[in-house]
Parts: structure tokens; C-alpha cells; sequence
């Protein structure tokens, strides 16, 4: 019997993937490595420092990687605060899984003091019994400990979790933690075979339905 919910946070909670893409375009082209939406895509729902580890040797005299990861980091912290949204149906979403009685966590790869700049963006930080960041784990997405240890925080067994997520890396994080998935996919994997390991796709939060839980 499914007991919790646990959102992804970018691109399920706010469309923030392209503020992440935007970012990226800014820091590594002013370090000499132009980013296509392409190169962007491709690399959806890695850990922003594993990420910058990826690009680090193709550019162009960098500061140091810590630095690199900051100043992405900063930009995007600084669009959401600008231009971030909730994506439609999340009112909706979180509303139906409370009145079923499911609590609801967050596993996402952002660092947390991102998560926190989301969350108060929004006004949904009083839906979330647990918060998890991989940024404290020793790998991030696809790897299956962050949403482990967010089930662990809300005192759930990993089967007993629903995971709601937007990209591929996430979903094979999910199913590796033995969790059932919903995907919502980002519009650049829209279509993408990989998706079929999830157990639900839909198109928005909004088509979210009481029956969609009790499955």
C-alpha cells in the first residue's frame, strides 16, 4: 500500500530546468566552452558539481570547480527568485495526496540551499514532512540513495513510495530504489522509449487522480 509521495524538485516542483540550462550557457561559455540546449538536455538531472567535474577540462583558464559550481548555482537561485512558477497542477497534486493521507517528501539533486529558496518561492514548504539533497551523498542521480534516504527521513519503506519525477536520470534512480515512478516528462523526452520503466506517465500534475494513488 502506497504511504508517501516524494517529488523531484526541477522541472517537477517549478519549470527550472531551463534556468539550469540558462545558467550553464552563461558560466561555461564565458569560460570558453559554448553550451547547446542539446548539451543541456543531456546531462538532465545530474548533480550540478558532478556536472561542472564533466565540463571542467574543457574549459578555457577556469577558476577553481568550486567556483564554476557556485556561479551556476547563484544564477539559478537568482531566476527562480525572478521568474520561477509552479508547474500547473501542483496545488492540485499536493491537495489530492494529502486528503488521501499520504505524507509527502523531497528528494531532488540540487544543494539544499536551493530547495529552500524553491519552497519559500512557492509557499509549499509546510506540505513536506522530509527534505533530501544528494549533495550529501557520495553520488547523485541516477544512484538510488537520495530517494533511500528520503524515504528513510519520512519512516518509509522504499515500496511504499511514490516517486514523481521529469527526468530520465531521476526515473532510474527511483526504480533502482525499488520505488514506484510517476513520470512527467521534460519536453525534450517526450516520446523517449527509456520511459516505459515507469509504472504512470502523465502529461502535468494536473491529470493526477485519487486513482492514480490507490494503484
Amino acid at each position: 500500500m502506497l504511504k508517501a509521495v516524494i517529488f523531484d524538485m526541477d522541472g517537477v516542483l517549478l519549470d527550472s530546468e531551463p534556468f539550469w540550462a540558462r545558467a550553464q550557457m552563461q558560466v561555461f561559455g564565458a569560460l570558453g566552452r559554448p553550451m547547446s540546449q542539446a548539451d543541456c538536455d543531456a546531462t538532465m538531472g545530474i548533480r550540478i558539481d558532478q556536472l561542472v567535474a564533466l565540463r571542467y577540462p574543457e574549459l578555457v583558464n577556469p577558476p577553481s570547480q568550486e567556483e564554476v559550481v557556485n556561479r551556476i548555482v547563484a544564477e539559478v537561485n537568482r531566476l527562480i527568485r525572478s521568474e520561477g512558477t509552479p508547474k500547473e497542477g501542483l496545488d492540485h497534486a499536493m491537495a489530492l495526496i494529502r486528503d488521501q493521507g499520504l505524507t509527502i517528501g523531497l528528494a531532488t539533486s540540487s544543494p539544499m540551499a536551493m530547495v529552500h529558496n524553491v519552497l519559500e518561492t512557492l509557499g509549499i514548504a509546510h506540505h513536506f514532512a522530509a527534505l533530501h539533497s544528494a549533495e550529501v551523498e557520495r553520488f547523485g542521480k541516477p544512484h538510488p540513495d537520495v530517494y533511500l534516504h528520503a524515504a528513510e527521513k519520512l519512516g518509509v519503506a522504499p515500496e511504499a513510495c511514490l516517486a514523481i519525477e521529469d527526468s530520465f536520470n531521476g526515473l532510474l534512480a527511483a526504480k533502482a530504489a525499488r520505488m514506484q515512478a510517476l513520470i512527467i516528462p521534460d519536453p525534450a523526452l517526450r516520446g523517449d522509449p527509456r520511459l516505459a520503466i515507469a509504472d504512470l506517465e502523465l502529461d502535468s500534475l494536473a491529470q493526477l487522480e485519487a486513482a492514480h494513488l490507490r494503484r
